[in-house]
């Protein structure tokens, strides 16, 4: 198993010690980009044309909510791909 594969699980499972690069290496691999202020601020938003965007703080761990909005995202996107 990849380590992707394995990061994917972590965020299937909710796994509550996740950091923030990690979220956005899985958002960024389904074509979400990020923006935000440089330095003003700690949230981060990422978008993809035709998604809702997701706003994430530049913390970690990351809290819970934000990790079970990504697993939607990653189920959704999985479905979607599944049904083209």
């Amino acid at each position: 198993m990849s380590q992707f594969d394995k990061l994917l699980q972590r965020i299937r499972s909710l796994d509550k010690n996740l950091r923030f690069e990690e979220l956005q290496k899985i958002l960024e691999h389904y074509g979400y980009t990020m923006s935000g202020p440089a330095s003003v601020s700690s949230h981060k938003s990422f978008r993809k044309p035709g998604k809702t965007t997701i706003t994430i703080p530049q913390h970690n761990p990351i809290k819970r909510a934000y990790v079970e909005d990504v697993k939607a995202i990653v189920e959704s996107e999985d479905e979607s791909d599944e049904n083209n």
